[in-house]
C-alpha cells in the first residue's frame, strides 16, 4: 500500500489489489503491517463485493440499484414499515427516510399503504420488484463467495469469516451504515 495524492490533491491509499502484492516486490505476507492497513483492505473487499453486485444487478435489469436502496429495502423488511420505523433503523432523519422512500417508489422497488393497524399512518411494503431485487443480490453475494473461495480456499475464506465473526462487537450487524458513515441521525 502506498499512501497517494492524485491530480485533484485528493489523499488516496493505492495498492495493487488481486493478489499482486505491493508495488515494492516484496509481496505481503513478510512485511510489517500497518494499522491503517485492516480497515482499509476491508472496506475495499466490501467496496468489490458491493460494485460487483451492483454491475451483475444492472445488467440483470435493475440499473437504478444502488447500495443505499438496499440497505432501506432491509429496514423496510418483508413485514413492511413505516417511515419513522426506516429512519430509526437506518440511522437517518426522517426527512432523509421519506426521499428514500419515495426514490423506492418511483423505481418500484416499493409502495405506501394504508397500515391496517392504524388508518392515520402509512406502510412502506416491498413490490415484486423490491423482492425480485433482493433475492437477485442474495443469489449474487452467493456467486461472488463462491469465487472468493475458489481464488483463496474454501477453508481460508471460513477463517477469515470466523475471525471477523470474533472480533466484530455484539450488534455491529446493523442498517445504519449510511447514516454512521455520512454522520447523519
Amino acid at each position: 500500500m502506498v499512501n497517494v495524492v492524485d491530480e485533484q490533491m485528493v489523499n488516496q491509499v493505492a495498492f495493487s489489489g488481486k493478489g499482486d502484492g505491493d508495488s515494492d516486490g516484496r509481496g505481503t505476507s513478510d512485511r510489517p503491517r500497518a494499522g491503517y492497513e485492516l480497515p482499509l483492505l476491508l472496506f475495499a473487499g466490501f467496496r468489490t463485493l458491493i460494485d460487483d453486485v451492483h454491475a451483475e444487478l444492472a445488467r440483470q435489469g435493475h440499473p437504478d440499484a444502488r447500495p443505499a436502496h438496499g440497505f432501506a429495502l432491509q429496514a423496510i423488511g418483508l413485514d413492511g414499515a413505516t417511515a419513522s420505523d426506516i429512519a430509526r433503523r437506518l440511522g437517518i432523519s426522517k426527512q432523509a427516510a421519506g426521499k428514500t422512500v419515495d426514490r423506492l417508489v418511483a423505481l418500484d422497488y416499493a409502495e405506501r399503504v394504508d397500515d391496517p393497524a392504524d388508518a392515520r399512518r402509512k406502510l412502506v411494503r416491498l413490490t415484486a420488484r423490491g423482492h425480485d431485487v433482493l433475492a437477485r443480490s442474495a443469489a449474487i453475494f452467493d456467486r461472488l463467495r463462491a469465487e472468493w473461495a475458489t481464488v483463496l480456499g474454501e477453508e481460508q475464506l471460513r477463517a477469515i469469516e470466523d475471525g471477523l465473526s470474533a472480533v466484530v462487537a455484539p450488534g455491529a450487524f446493523r442498517l445504519d451504515a449510511a447514516g454512521w458513515i455520512g454522520g447523519m441521525g
